[in-house]
């Protein structure tokens, strides 16, 4: 079941087009990271599709059906810097966004025990680090349980510690079988907690799918390749040796390594095999695995559209 279905969306800002024909759906249980360089149209993507900014072309659904006060209520949102009472407790604070939410007073507890604030429910808001500020309004999200999450920028001006504690919250929530949607420009971080992600740039949506496919792509046209790192004595032998394997599609020696670019049909175990019957034992067969900034890199080129 698509959760959130996004079709052909567009907003501009005078002459700006800060989203260009965007389209893509999001998946039931997923944790869906929406990644750019900052300016590149995540948080008017959001906007839009939480009925905050209107969108200049194009449509949205959320479960099928048009946005309304009903979904609305369905969905936890952290669009903005928490704002709290400073001088109030955590506890007091919750029980304020409840009331003005009209429901979620009885989730006050339980919601604390999740972002792991119970122990500090009494202590005031401008007593706490930057992390437990953003887990208190995470924790204001919760209330009333919502099926659905979204954040734009979660961990962002948090230090190492605090986007630890955000990450793990994050993933908690979601084996609880809530979908979340998270904009960010944290590579890093999308790469830890995500399971799908869109890369836009400059409002035009560059690529989407899982995390795991969409760092497997390398070719101009979306094709999967995989990434083969070998090694044996000799390595012009075992070169010549795989040159024959149909799926191999270059060879390059990088470090006294042979680095493999091979077709999705080419598996590790078929190549130990073809090279052992061969002659050629290998002393060394890595699947390579791209990292999220690599690929992000590969798609922009850059790393800011301001």
């Amino acid at each position: 079941m698509s959760i959130l279905t996004i079709e052909n969306l567009s907003k501009n800002y005078g002459g700006v087009k800060a989203l260009k024909n965007v389209s893509f759906s999001v998946p039931e249980g997923t944790v869906f990271g929406i990644l750019g360089p900052n300016g590149s149209g995540k948080t008017t993507l959001l906007g839009i599709v939480m009925d905050i900014l209107k969108a200049t072309e194009g449509n949205y659904s959320w479960m099928g059906q048009q946005h309304s006060d009903q979904i609305r209520k369905q969905i936890g949102t952290l669009l903005e810097t928490p704002n709290f009472y400073h001088y109030l407790s955590a506890e007091d604070n919750l029980r304020i966004a409840a009331k003005i939410k009209g429901k979620g007073e009885e989730d006050i507890p339980k919601v604390l025990e999740l972002v792991n604030l119970y122990q500090r429910k009494d202590s005031k808001f401008n007593t706490y680090s930057l992390g437990m500020k953003q887990r208190l309004a995470i924790a204001s999200t919760l209330l009333g349980d919502p099926g659905i999450l979204v954040f734009d920028e979660p961990t962002n001006g948090l230090d190492p510690a605090g986007i630890a504690e955000i990450r793990e919250l994050i993933k908690q929530l979601n084996k609880a079988g809530k979908t979340i949607i998270m904009a960010s420009h944290i590579l890093d971080e999308v790469e830890k907690v995500c399971t799908h992600v869109a890369i836009i740039q400059q409002g035009v949506l560059k690529t989407v799918g899982s995390v795991g496919s969409v760092m497997n792509t390398t070719s101009s046209n979306n094709v999967t390749k995989l990434l083969i790192e070998v090694n044996a004595a000799d390595n012009a032998l075992l070169k010549n040796i795989l040159l024959q394997l149909n799926g191999i599609e270059s060879i390059t020696n990088e470090d006294n390594e042979l680095q493999l670019t091979c077709n999705e049909t080419v598996t590790a175990e078929q190549i130990n095999k073809f090279c052992f019957d061969k002659g050629v034992v290998l002393s060394k067969l890595n699947l390579k695995r791209k990292s999220l900034e690599t690929r992000f890199l590969e798609i922009t080129g850059k790393q800011s559209d301001r």
